[in-house]
């Protein structure tokens, strides 16, 4: 009798099940969302191997996704915590910045963050994020814990979807 072997996700990243979620997205014809590279400079190159081993980064990174689904523009950034609180400085003011100036032209903004202790996904609209930002620069806590979140934005687990996000964009265009 076989067993059962978990090897083939170990190691995975955040954005790894996003960037397969976003295959299976694309295939059925549901949204066309893309990573975005983190433009740099290399340094060094391994001659013989043609690798990279010393870079730096060009500029300041936006957003980690941009896309569209069904029309609408989106994007998005993914984050990790291993514990329960989240702190901001994981996100960074031209982030904000970035993400502000999305919504401004009717595109949708959120973060896709996985608390990885309780093995949850939690999708955050913009709009739900700024509050927290707030606070931090009014010199309040600089981090949100989980239970301070609105617990409906919990990704739904889902068969076949690794990180179903699509249904919380249906959600958080008919909350606007």
């Amino acid at each position: 009798m076989g067993t059962w072997n978990s090897r083939g996700l170990r190691g995975s990243t955040l954005e790894e099940l996003i960037n397969r979620t976003n295959e299976k997205y694309r295939e059925q014809h549901l949204a066309l969302i893309q990573k975005v590279p983190t433009p740099i400079t290399p340094i060094n190159i391994d001659r013989e191997s043609r690798h990279i081993t010393l870079a730096y980064f060009d500029q300041k990174s936006t957003v980690d996704y941009i896309g569209v689904i069904q029309g609408i523009p989106v994007c998005f950034d993914a984050k990790e915590s291993k514990t329960l609180t989240f702190s901001l400085q994981n996100i960074h003011e031209h982030q904000v910045d970035f993400m502000r100036e999305f919504e401004r032209q009717e595109g949708i903004a959120f973060f896709l963050i996985s608390f990885t202790g309780k093995e949850i996904y939690y999708y955050m609209p913009f709009r739900l994020f700024l509050p927290f930002w707030e606070r931090t620069e009014q010199g309040g806590r600089k981090s949100f814990r989980f239970d301070e979140l609105d617990q409906t934005w919990i990704l739904p687990k889902k068969s076949g979807v690794l990180v179903p996000y699509l249904e919380m964009i249906n959600k958080d265009l008919t909350e606007r």
